[in-house]
């Protein structure tokens, strides 16, 4: 097969979005809008892959092959910021736009298809999308054969009625890529090099181009507003929830959950609605979580019961058979098998062992005593029964089945089997819950 190099125009700063981050680096389920597009790219065997940035960008891509584009000059000043990267390349080239996160891998085969077999120039991905998006115009001749595209800006009358439309997505043969852009003027409204130019010089000068014309008249669709990322948004979600359904995972309302792209849900698990699951979130099965339930890169075991309106932060762990209920917010802590928080509580920075329960309004204390210390752990061991309004001021570490009293400051540890409290000052009864135990 052909070799396969993609270039990925993400040098623009994307003004309509009315934001200080550029257009291309905002944030979607969980990756850059970019971000996607480079998945997409790579799902279908595109290497090398180049993504054409700016100076101001550049440092936002550690780990990929980047062109720079120097001047604002147009896509293709753009595409021809990469043929130093693609020095010495011989096959075939994927131009997409950093701007398309919906582009699947299923629509770029379409054109590859068609360009491996027909053997073209170029081919171009074209659609007929509803409405009139000011997208360049597909011009044919009498025999139905490419002529050019003609920008919208730059149309006649008569050529703004053509219904097929460019997407912006082209497959080149490089040396064809290359030369036609060489060709280049900035003879237009804009006063910039047109990638869609390349098209009309390819042809006069005696070479093919073909297009591909795709049922698929949502996703090649660019992103210039906030309005239109929030509408990609929910596609993705949809795309996501489906997947995620389609095995195994249980959501309830597809249309209130959002979850990233790196989450993962094992089968009979069950979403409710309202929940979002962010970053590397994972999820068990037979875990219930929600609804309104927001969890951030945390592990999530079997049978576990999350929510109703409770916060996991990065660092969580929930072992099997362990509850975070309502109004409970946990951060970088574990929390061991059969454990349950059930209700008003904020745990931070700790390890809980197994079967324990931290009653109502529990809170860790672990913010530093001394500026440049880091923050203490709580330990908590098996079996610990806490009472209503405890709060642990770390570090401090509770033995296997002590008791706590209610509404006391835990500031000394407590030794195992030991009932500790009364306040307003904590007293320790030592081998309390033992002694009990053994009358």
């Amino acid at each position: 097969m052909t070799p396969l190099a993609a270039v990925v125009m993400a040098a623009g700063l994307g003004t309509r979005m009315r934001s200080a981050t550029p257009k291309h680096l905002h944030p979607l389920l969980g990756r850059r809008m970019v971000d996607w597009v480079l998945a997409t790219g790579r799902a279908v065997g595109a290497d090398p892959l180049v993504v054409v940035v700016s100076e101001d960008t550049r440092a936002a891509f550690p780990g990929e092959t980047t062109a720079v584009q120097r001047e604002a000059r147009g896509t293709g000043d753009a595409v021809g910021a990469a043929r130093d990267a693609l020095a010495g390349f011989d096959g075939d080239v994927l131009v997409l736009s950093g701007d398309t996160p919906l582009v699947t891998a299923a629509l770029l085969e379409e054109p590859l298809d068609t360009h491996r077999r027909e053997r073209p120039a170029a081919t171009v991905l074209a659609y007929e999308p509803p409405g009139e998006p000011p997208y360049g115009r597909i011009v044919r001749g009498p025999g139905g054969e490419v002529q050019e595209i003609v920008e919208a800006r730059d149309a006649t009358p008569e050529q703004l009625a053509i219904r097929e439309l460019n997407t912006s997505l082209y497959v080149f043969n490089a040396r064809d890529l290359f030369w036609a852009l060489e060709q280049l003027d900035a003879d237009n409204d804009q006063g910039e090099l047109y990638l869609t130019d390349t098209i009309r010089h390819l042809v006069r000068d005696g070479r093919r181009a073909v297009v591909h014309r795709t049922e698929d008249t949502r996703s090649p669709d660019g992103i210039n507003t906030r309005a239109e990322l929030a509408a990609a948004a929910a596609t993705l979600r949809d795309r996501i929830n489906a997947a995620h359904m389609a095995a195994g995972a249980g959501i309830v309302d597809p249309a209130t959950t959002w979850i990233d792209a790196g989450v993962e849900l094992e089968a009979d698990c069950t979403i409710h609605p309202f929940t979002v699951l962010r970053g590397s979130t994972r999820v068990a099965e037979g875990a219930e979580v929600g609804p309104q339930v927001v969890a951030i890169d945390a592990a999530i075991g079997p049978r576990t019961t999350v929510g109703p309106f409770c916060y996991l932060r990065p660092g969580t762990v929930l072992e099997a058979g362990a509850k975070a209920g309502t109004f409970v917010e946990i951060k970088n802590t574990r929390v061991g098998e059969g454990t349950k928080i059930p209700h008003l509580s904020y745990i931070g920075d700790a390890d809980i062992g197994a079967g324990t329960n931290i009653g109502a309004g529990g809170v860790t204390a672990n913010y530093p005593h001394r500026p440049g210390l880091p923050k203490a752990r709580t330990v908590i061991g098996n079996n610990v029964r806490t009472a209503i309004h405890n709060v642990f001021v770390a570090p401090v570490e509770i033995g296997d089945d002590a008791w706590l009293a209610a509404g006391t400051v835990i500031t000394d540890d407590v030794p195992p089997g030991s009932l500790a409290g009364f306040p307003p000052r904590q007293v320790t009864r030592e081998g309390y819950v033992y002694d009990q135990r053994d009358d």
